[in-house]
């Protein structure tokens, strides 16, 4: 990555969401429980958090439980439940003094009370923070925040994209509307939204990696953040190119 380019990188403030994919077949490939997978992957939200900021991206929002996952075996909802429950608490700290505002996006009535006093601890903590707004998707359904939303809708005096992006925030505990996505990443080789952040990702560019989450390094986000900044993003209108002949 050129001077130029990172110069460039670093003024943006542009909203990332990832899919975290592969976990569970990164272990397997390797002879492990499907658990190894997932504390391998933790190492991973970790580098990509570190990295974020440097790279111009102000929002950052990480799919670490779909309301499908309640589905896989009641073992392995069990582990990831207390994995993430441990991971708000020992990060909390650290991310508060490094500027990282974290909150938990989705549904909190069917998660452990241990796990929804670990959430409301880090985001009480990291309130603050303004390197970077942190946001993890747990026991999160886009189909079913919008239904959501467009219910509550019926009560509003204002009927516009920003108002129901601001009751959307609500539902899903996100407080004020998140940005609309800017750059959409899954890993896993998979490629597919998953029901995912599908109002905010109207005009998202896609990137779709054959690396498994446990494998993905800061690199691979800087990777794709430079990929990004060469796409032609149009919004419907003409190239710009064709305008100027």
């Amino acid at each position: 990555m050129g001077n130029s380019t990172s110069r460039v990188i670093r003024a943006l403030k542009i909203h990332v969401a990832i899919l975290l994919d592969g976990n569970g077949r990164w272990a397997a490939s390797r002879g492990l429980p499907r658990s190894e997978g997932h504390h391998a992957g933790v190492g991973a939200v970790r580098r990509v958090v570190r990295a974020a900021p440097g790279l111009g991206i102000g929002t950052l929002t990480l799919y670490a439980f779909s309301s499908h996952n309640w589905e896989r075996p009641a073992s392995e909802v069990a582990s990831l439940l207390s994995l993430l429950e441990g991971y708000l608490r020992a990060e909390a700290a650290e991310y508060a003094a490094k500027g990282v505002r974290l909150r938990v996006i989705g549904r909190r009535d069917r998660i452990p009370v241990t796990l929804i006093e670990a959430i409301e601890s880090a985001e009480r903590v990291t309130a603050g923070g303004r390197a970077l707004d942190l946001r993890i998707a747990l026991d999160y359904s886009s189909r079913e925040a919008i239904l959501r939303a467009s219910c509550w809708m019926v009560s509003s005096l204002e009927v516009s994209s920003e108002e129901f992006a601001r009751r959307l925030g609500q539902v899903t505990h996100g407080g004020a509307a998140a940005p609309d996505v800017d750059l959409l990443i899954r890993t896993g080789g998979e490629q597919r939204l998953s029901d995912f952040m599908l109002w905010e990702c109207a005009n998202a560019e896609l990137l779709f990696m054959p690396r498994m989450w446990p494998e993905f390094e800061a690199g691979d986000l800087a990777a794709a953040v430079e990929d990004f900044l060469g796409r032609e993003r149009r919004f419907g209108r003409l190239p710009a190119s064709a305008v100027a002949s």
